[in-house]
């Protein structure tokens, strides 16, 4: 069984950044480099959306909606990930989650079924 814990929610004013992080631990049958990480995000009323993915090849998969202006990173040695979130805007706000798969689909990384670890959520608010 993975734990996932997110933090580094916050309120901002548009424009400003955050940086969320990530932290995985628990009994695992393999090392961390072969799961993938992804930080989903979701508002009242709508369904979980995709916003960036960090696969156990390294490669980087971004929504549409945040390229240019989130960034994620991930050290696989102490099993943690992180998005840096700049150029915020109120249409960000969200409870962002952390998730973790072994060995995912890159092509569905966007997917929430595609994962079977998720935190409980850090909350992002931003302010126009």
């Amino acid at each position: 069984q993975v734990q996932v814990a997110e933090s580094g929610g916050d309120s901002v004013q548009a424009g400003g950044s955050l940086n969320l992080s990530c932290v995985a631990s628990g009994r695992i049958s393999a090392p961390y480099d072969v799961y993938d990480m992804a930080w989903f995000r979701q508002t009242p009323g709508k369904e979980r959306e995709g916003v960036a993915a960090s696969a156990f090849d390294g490669a980087a998969r971004y929504a549409e909606s945040v390229k240019g202006r989130f960034t994620i990173s991930r050290d696989t040695g102490k099993n943690t990930m992180s998005l840096q979130m700049m150029d915020l805007r109120p249409e960000d706000t969200a409870m962002y989650y952390c998730a973790v798969v072994r060995n995912g689909n890159p092509g569905q990384w966007y997917e929430e079924y595609e994962y079977d670890f998720w935190g409980q959520g850090t909350q992002v608010t931003v302010a126009s």
